[in-house]
């Protein structure tokens, strides 16, 4: 009787994309959420008084959308039935790239905006933590073919960062407005 050693050998070995499927299911369904729940925040700013300017918001709350869409990207990409980890680094290195370039205009909004002066904490959530979770994506999609298991691992630091890289912002963003609205006078209240 001839057994076949291909049954014995584990989905993980064979596929190594298959062992990530929980994690990226969970990463991405948290990323849409968070998503929408960003819209959330955008439309609290919007009726804050004094209202952001465009510029701010360019600045500030566009990239954590982008940020949850990416870590939303990462996750599809990865659950899709690649027919080789090499086409699988080819769809991830495009992501990468976009990122580290949308990292540098990030840079560039921030430091033209006139709305809100950004603290040391600000350039290391806004600037510097994106900057190094998309270059680390663009890094993992290059090693890929060859080195899996990091370079699978490193997709995965770089998906979950984006993600709390865009709760914290959120929340900062979040109480930033809060305690701004407690120092302005109400609208409605007579001097």
């Amino acid at each position: 009787m001839h057994l076949n050693v291909e049954f014995l050998v584990d989905d993980a070995v064979r596929n190594p994309l298959a062992a990530w499927e929980n994690f990226y299911i969970i990463v991405g369904s948290s990323a849409g959420a968070l998503t929408g729940l960003q819209f959330v925040v955008i439309a609290l700013i919007a009726e804050s008084r004094p209202r952001p300017t465009p510029a701010e918001i360019a600045a500030f709350g566009t990239p954590t959308i982008l940020h949850f869409c990416a870590a939303l990207l990462v996750s599809c990409l990865l659950s899709a039935p690649w027919p080789s980890l090499s086409i699988a680094g080819l769809s991830l290195a495009p992501c990468g790239v976009a990122g580290v370039v949308y990292s540098v205009v990030v840079v560039r909004r921030a430091r033209l905006q006139q709305g809100y002066r950004p603290v040391p904490e600000d350039w290391v959530w806004h600037a510097v933590l994106p900057f190094l979770a998309y270059a680390a994506l663009l890094a993992a999609a290059v090693l890929l073919p060859h080195y899996a298991a990091p370079a699978l691992s490193l997709v995965a630091a770089a998906a979950l960062g984006l993600v709390f890289i865009g709760i914290h912002n959120s929340w900062d963003t979040i109480t930033y407005i809060a305690a701004d609205r407690r120092h302005q006078p109400d609208e409605t209240e007579r001097p």
